[in-house]
């Protein structure tokens, strides 16, 4: 694994982004892997580790998350300057001489940055792999995020920390002490007064408190992508109801959906089927 920082611009000047990087350098398949709205990077260990045999598996921590630079202007937080970003590191990872064949696997957030992306004319993504999140977004689910997203919740000690992840994250499914450890462990950042809170901007919240909440309609957006897509959801999960996922099947990339029961948002792609699935996909 390798720890590569990339500048990007924005309305306010530059900043840093950070991201992880697995595999040959020089692959020509390469797999971009985007985290959801309060994660980061390292959440695709386990996945780059089994893919990296036969790709270049890039994870970066989106702006405000994990070791990326913190925005001054929180209103900054946007759709446009992920995808700006995303830009960025798709030029930097695909330059070169030689054939460069690029796929995404995005979880939530993620997954919305994919299908925008995707959708683009001449996007360079050949595969896509959206995992729970759909082109509705219900606002109930919206409301859900909003009540703890922007929060900065603090704690006395990792252990502290520790649980109070186990609880909000409960729909992750049946994860192992081991696997727990580790998303906690890269979602930590202490503070220099000894407390212990989550490694993202808290001011990722303010776009959901200052506008009014709704469903979000990205048909339009599903419509126009046509690259083979994998769709995944978990069984319980609020963020992708069920006949959401149905109708997905049926217009745009009329994906092929695998659901993992006893799930809710998210399937974090960590356990061998949920990762079986992601690389069968990608290798096919």
């Amino acid at each position: 694994m390798r720890d590569v920082d990339l500048l990007c611009l924005g309305k306010n000047g530059f900043h840093r982004m950070h991201y992880v990087e697995w595999g040959d350098p020089d692959a020509s398949d390469i797999v971009i892997c985007a985290h959801g709205l309060t994660r980061s990077s390292r959440d695709f260990d386990a996945l780059a580790q089994a893919l990296m045999p036969a790709f270049r598996v890039v994870c970066p921590d989106i702006v405000g998350r994990g070791k990326s630079e913190w925005l001054e202007d929180k209103k900054d937080y946007s759709y446009a300057q992920y995808c700006a970003d995303m830009a960025a590191l798709i030029a930097r990872v695909t330059a070169g001489s030689g054939p460069r064949h690029l796929h995404w696997v995005g979880t939530s957030m993620g997954g919305i940055l994919g299908m925008l992306l995707a959708s683009q004319p001449k996007s360079p993504i050949e595969r896509l792999v959206v995992n729970d999140v759909g082109m509705i977004v219900p606002r109930a689910a919206l409301e859900r995020l909003a009540a703890y997203v922007g929060k900065d919740p603090r704690f006395t000690s990792f252990e502290e920390l520790a649980a109070y992840m186990r609880t909000v994250s409960a729909p992750f499914g049946p994860l192992t002490n081991e696997q727990w450890h580790h998303l906690t462990h890269h979602s930590a950042l202490k503070h220099a007064d000894g407390s212990w809170g989550f490694n993202y901007d808290p001011g990722i919240g303010i776009p959901f408190r200052e506008s009014a909440l709704e469903d979000v309609n990205l048909l339009g957006v599903w419509d126009q992508i046509s690259c083979p897509t994998l769709l995944i959801r978990g069984s319980e999960s609020d963020l992708l109801p069920r006949e959401v996922a149905l109708q997905m099947t049926q217009r745009g990339p009329r994906p092929r959906l695998v659901e993992f029961a006893g799930i809710g948002h998210a399937p974090m792609l960590l356990t061998p089927d949920q990762i079986g699935i992601v690389r069968q996909f990608l290798s096919s």
